[in-house]
């Protein structure tokens, strides 16, 4: 059984920053999970934002390119999502969760909203 604990989500202007965390509690460990930042705004389907594989590679959407840092720490069994220059078209309930799991739609926790807007 996998949880998963999203925090760090609330309301910012545009051009502000947001920094995201997920903590994994599993029997095995975070560092052999591929791991990924979703979100999903009112009535669309949920998006990949961005992914860190257990070794380090990173990817990101087109659209958070630039603004959006995925790291992660291990030994916390963490991963976190540093948003900078927020947009009014970033407002959305994030969540994270492993990339094998995503993809069985399972294991999501309950997210952290961000919401963009003056």
């Amino acid at each position: 059984q996998v949880q998963l604990a999203e925090s760090g989500g609330g309301l910012v202007q545009p051009g502000g920053s947001l920094r995201l965390s997920c903590v994994r509690s599993a029997i095995t460990s975070i560092r052999y999970v591929n791991m990924g930042w979703y979100r999903q705004a009112p009535g669309t389907q949920r998006e990949p934002v961005a992914s860190i594989s257990a070794d380090g590679t990173v990817h990101y959407a087109d659209f958070v390119k630039g603004r959006f840092t995925i790291s992660r720490d291990n030994a916390q069994n963490s991963v976190y999502l540093q948003m900078d220059n927020l947009e009014p078209e970033d407002t959305a309930v994030y969540y994270c969760n492993g990339l094998g799991d995503a993809m069985l739609n399972r294991y999501w926790g309950q997210g952290t909203q961000v919401t963009v807007s003056s």
